[in-house]
């Protein structure tokens, strides 16, 4: 073991239930490796009552220091300082900070107070190992980002994914403290993950994961600290089961996760949120143009949640939806889908109903309204020049990446960013998650009129600061949610 702690635990770095020390303890000696239970990542310079802590090598590399919960062991292996350091090359978390600094500049805010909001608050690797159920040990990683407090307790989705890392994280967690801000609802930002492909999961090592990960994370969660939700990969039952760990270990608190089941203290209208929310801002750009929402053609990447959702909510305000994809393929319905065909399980099924397409040219179908409601990454400089679409809503997370996003301002197209367009979601979790503190539940219909005026207000307030900005609206986003949380942040007086 190349050195370890001597038994640092204190309210900084957490606790871990003695119940579950030795369970850990037995399963990661079966690996026959020193396994990181729970870190926290700091930049340097390290804190010196940490680095007192460490025997007899504090770090590999002095910029890094890892506060460890329990079991653990210094990070000096290539794999620690990747965790720690993020990307090599690219990084997500960069793209977002370039806004928010054009926009602080736009606003004149100075140099310092501009570093201390995009720096994350609180990074959190742990390693999960997971029992699978042909008997075999695998080690997982999982993160949980805290990116900012200013504006109240942090709130962010938890991602089960193959390609998830810490870059991708801290930039998701950045963008849910500008997402909040931008709807004016009183929370942070955060997010997590973990690294796994959730299709390779059977639903009892599901459930021993989110578990796992709640266990160990359970000291920087709760109602008034950090809030999760579902994210890609993860379900209304994922959360359930969160919410069932996280009482075992602290007690009935239905407001420490939203996303949940309806029948498990969810909230009437919050599954279907984030793709109601995207029609609404597609609704709302269209007439902020004067252009006709009756009958303007869709085309939708992604049949999950939010894709699904906004096909249902797109049908029902009479827009044709000519195209959809998801991993299983691609079609193309010239006169439109039906709300039947939302049913399906997969866009597979839908292959004897309509004309099959190559998903790969699914974004350059001829359309009046792109919606790309799957990955990040999918509108890039290799395919920006065939996107034919005169709005692009950013339903997935980042999905305009590198000099995509500048090149399509520049034809005029209109880009509603990721920020301002899937914000239904964490709308809706604030919904559910006042619910749950009230313990009083909403009607649908009042959940559904609240989130379709709320989300019109935020896209007429971005709408109106990029005409008296002259900027597009993904600037005019940061511009209003940088101004917010700066003010937040003064008031608080966290600048010395």
């Amino acid at each position: 073991m190349p050195g370890s702690v001597n038994g640092v635990f204190n309210e900084h770095v957490g606790r871990v239930p003695v119940a579950h020390q030795k369970q850990w303890a037995d399963e990661t000696s079966a690996l026959e490796r020193s396994t990181i239970i729970a870190c926290e990542v700091y930049a340097a310079p390290p804190p010196r009552e940490l680095t007192a802590n460490l025997t007899p090598n504090p770090c590999t590399r002095p910029a890094v220091v890892v506060r460890f919960a329990a079991m653990t062991t210094t990070a000096s292996t290539p794999a620690a300082q990747h965790h720690a350091d993020g990307h090599s090359g690219h990084s997500a978390f960069e793209d977002v900070n370039r806004f928010v600094r054009r926009a602080a500049k736009t606003l004149e805010i100075s140099d310092d107070v501009v570093s201390a909001i995009v720096a994350c608050e609180r990074e959190v690797v742990v390693s999960l190992p997971l029992r699978r159920d042909d008997g075999r040990i695998d080690v997982l990683t999982g993160y949980r980002v805290q990116h900012s407090q200013a504006r109240g307790p942090r709130k962010g989705g938890i991602r089960f994914h193959e390609t998830v890392d810490l870059d991708d994280v801290r930039a998701l967690a950045s963008l849910m403290t500008w997402k909040t801000a931008l709807i004016d609802v009183p929370f942070g930002g955060a997010k997590g993950g973990v690294a796994v492909d959730p299709r390779q999961l059977s639903e009892r090592e599901h459930e021993e994961l989110i578990r796992r990960w709640t266990r160990t994370m359970v000291h920087v969660l709760g109602p008034h600290r950090d809030i999760p939700a579902p994210d890609m990969g993860t379900t209304a039952r994922t959360m359930g089961w969160l919410m069932d760990e996280f009482h075992r270990l602290e007690g009935f608190q239905p407001a420490c996760v939203t996303g949940k089941p309806v029948a498990l203290f969810g909230a009437p209208g919050r599954e279907e949120a984030t793709g109601r929310g995207v029609v609404q801002i597609a609704v709302a750009a269209l007439r902020a143009d004067k252009r006709d929402v009756q009958g303007a053609r869709v085309v939708v990447q992604g049949f999950g949640n939010v894709g699904r959702f906004a096909i249902t909510s797109a049908l029902e305000r009479g827009m044709k939806v000519i195209a959809v994809s998801d991993v299983t393929g691609a079609v193309l319905a010239p006169n439109g889908l039906t709300q039947e065909d939302t049913l399906a399980s997969s866009v597979r099924e839908l292959f004897g109903r309509y004309e099959q397409l190559d998903p790969a040219t699914l974004l350059e179908v001829e359309c009046d309204v792109l919606i790309p409601a799957a990955l990040g990454g999918v509108i890039n400089d290799d395919n920006v020049a065939r996107i034919s679409a005169p709005y692009v809503i950013e339903a997935a997370n980042q999905p305009i990446v590198g000099g995509a996003d500048a090149a399509l301002h520049a034809r005029g197209v209109t880009v509603v960013p990721d920020i301002l367009a899937n914000a239904g979601g964490v709308l809706g979790s604030y919904f559910e998650w006042t619910q749950n503190i009230q313990e009083f539940r909403w009607s649908l219909e009042r959940f559904r009129d609240e989130l379709d005026a709320r989300m019109a207000t935020a896209f007429n307030n971005v709408y109106e600061t990029s005409r008296r900005y002259s900027c597009s609206l993904r600037e005019a986003s940061f511009i209003v949610s940088v101004g917010r949380v700066v003010e937040s942040f003064l008031l608080r007086g966290k600048v010395i």
